[in-house]
């Protein structure tokens, strides 16, 4: 049965999970073709929307195909998170509040992580988009803020209180970062103590990895993040096998330069060349780590500024 979030079916239990400076539209329509259940946009400030920032227009770019497609938002007042995804929600599915960001900048503005210390203005912010909002609301954070303040379980309990129509969990504290294991446990005891979907995020690698955690928690779904950098395919493979049980094999070398090629082409068209090239630099690191010869590859990327430059980079794999 395909999960759904509110009124809005998923093609697939494996998301993309937001990543800042990588799912970009670019990227989400490679994403969109390896059947992404749901992809997100980078987070945005509800205050830069407000105040009319540049740079959002990139980062709320969509084209018709990107469906269901989230928006995910951050900010601490409850009034221009709402007004602002009232103003912007027109081409997406779904409202996505960021309440898990452990970024120093935006923790020290009260925002992401940092509202899991105060759940109550979490609760007012999720209570008045929800309310007002005529999409569904979803949240993301994480275990907790430290290991001294781990208040997953009661923050979901709060945020199914205030209307949200999911949860996404990371099993990271904020102190954690990006360091050490996943606790997929907290995943499991937030999962058993609300009805609404839960999808876990944190250490998803391979598609054996997706299938261990819904297995291990009951998770509804899962959220792949730094695991698809470089391998789009890892959710086309792990949503065929959570479905089938099938194990697609790994992309081959020829189908790797391919989806750098695609890729590439993607940056050209909503970058141009100077910028979209100079973003591919990352994501050519990425596509080709692991591979012989990498090493020199990726100390020469550094000066690719052409798609022919990429192209040749490409023909030398």
């Amino acid at each position: 049965m395909p999960l759904t979030i509110g009124n809005v079916k998923l093609k697939s239990r494996v998301v993309m999970a937001p990543m800042a400076g990588v799912t970009d539209i670019a990227y989400r329509l490679i994403l969109e073709e390896m059947g992404a259940g749901l992809v997100t946009t980078e987070m945005v400030s509800a205050k830069a929307i407000l105040y009319q920032n540049k740079n959002n227009e990139q980062i709320l770019r969509t084209e018709v195909t990107e469906h269901p497609i989230a928006v995910q938002l951050f900010g601490s007042d409850p009034m221009i998170m709402t007004a602002m995804a009232e103003k912007i929600s027109g081409n997406f599915d779904i409202i996505d509040v960021n309440m898990g960001c452990p970024v120093p900048k935006i923790v020290g503005n009260h925002e992401g992580s940092a509202l899991m210390k105060d759940p109550k203005l979490a609760f007012q912010i999720l209570e008045m988009m929800s309310r007002v909002l005529k999409k569904p609301v979803t949240v993301k954070f994480r275990k907790g803020f430290d290991d001294q303040n781990i208040n997953a379980v009661e923050f979901a309990k709060m945020a199914e209180q205030a209307g949200v129509a999911a949860i996404t969990l990371h099993g990271r504290t904020r102190k954690q970062m990006y360091s050490g294991k996943a606790d997929w446990d907290i995943i499991r005891r937030v999962k058993e103590a609300v009805s609404i979907p839960v999808i876990g995020n944190g250490d998803i690698f391979t598609p054996e990895d997706a299938k261990r955690m819904m297995e291990e928690t009951g998770c509804d779904g899962v959220a792949v993040a730094r695991g698809a950098k470089g391998n789009p395919w890892l959710i086309h493979r792990a949503a065929v096998y959570l479905e089938t049980g099938e194990l697609l094999p790994e992309p081959d070398l020829s189908e790797k330069k391919r989806m750098i090629l695609h890729h590439a082409e993607l940056m050209l068209r909503y970058k141009g060349e100077k910028l979209g090239m100079m973003e591919m630099r990352k994501h050519m690191a990425w596509y080709t780590a692991g591979l012989p010869g990498s090493a020199k590859l990726r100390n020469d990327m550094n000066g690719m500024e052409t798609f022919e430059d990429l192209k040749s980079l490409v023909d030398r794999l």
